[in-house]
């Protein structure tokens, strides 16, 4: 292995880094199980609270990945229509349920007033970049319901965290999975993490045995990159002057 500098190796981690992106359009082509296995065990040299890794992670691919594609585009047909429709829509969709979340509801509550700008700005420009014009409820929800395709990728992942260690145990698995990002990136793989799935874990856990000790965080996309010009859409990114916080300052 060639050795670099201390400095050489810092721009180029700077530079790898910085030059990862989500990926929003994926192709059919499969991924190898054992690469699909290395990046797992990458995502495991993160560090972790007392080193108790509370996390799992439910790995859907072939047939069980399409199973429960399916089921959550049902779900989501149901529930964008229902949304987009007038009172008795809305009736039904409650008297039916399906398509009503299962888990997770905390996602629909508003951001609050200091994050939501940030957003509106990247739905705004995402969503112009992709041609939808501002009102077009119909072309935003098609849009959407691409998360329940998993924009195309092959594999799909579902990341759980053990409900006794709260937000530590998000903590834990956001740098886990950070990690598994990264060497999918160094893979030549693209990734998009995905709260959108975590609306309907029961459709999940039909599919695999988890533990009622751990609740459903987020999905992750796993799968090579389209040439399609959303997989170059660049999302803004604060600067250091929103991320520090700032020392009081005590009277002498």
């Amino acid at each position: 292995m060639k050795r670099y500098s201390a400095q050489e190796n810092g721009a180029w981690v700077s530079e790898f880094i910085s030059s990862r992106r989500t990926t929003r359009d994926f192709l059919p082509t499969p991924v190898p199980p054992e690469l699909i296995e290395q990046i797992l065990k990458d995502s495991l040299t993160a560090p972790s609270w007392s080193n108790t890794r509370p996390f799992k992670v439910a790995v859907a691919t072939g047939e069980v990945r399409d199973r429960i594609s399916n089921e959550f585009l049902s779900r989501w047909q149901s529930l964008s229509a229902a949304m987009r429709g007038g009172i008795w829509s809305k009736i039904k969709l409650f008297i039916k349920r399906h398509g009503l979340p299962t888990s997770n509801r905390i996602i629909l509550k508003p951001y609050a007033a200091e994050l939501k700008p940030r957003a509106q700005r990247v739905g705004k420009e995402l969503y112009g970049s992709l041609g939808v014009q501002r009102g077009d409820k119909a072309e935003r929800d098609r849009q959407w319901g691409k998360n329940y395709e998993f924009f195309g990728a092959p594999v799909a992942m579902f990341v759980y965290i053990h409900k006794s260690l709260h937000i530590y145990a998000a903590a834990d698995a956001g740098l886990m999975m950070e990690n598994l990002m990264l060497s999918a990136h160094a893979h030549g793989l693209g990734t998009c993490a995905q709260g959108a799935v975590a609306f309907w874990d029961d459709a999940i856990r039909d599919e695999f045995d988890v533990s009622k000790d751990y609740r459903l965080l987020c999905g992750i996309a796993v799968g090579y990159p389209s040439d399609a010009p959303v997989n170059s859409f660049e999302a803004n990114r604060i600067g250091l002057d929103e991320l520090l916080v700032k020392a009081k300052q005590k009277k002498k």
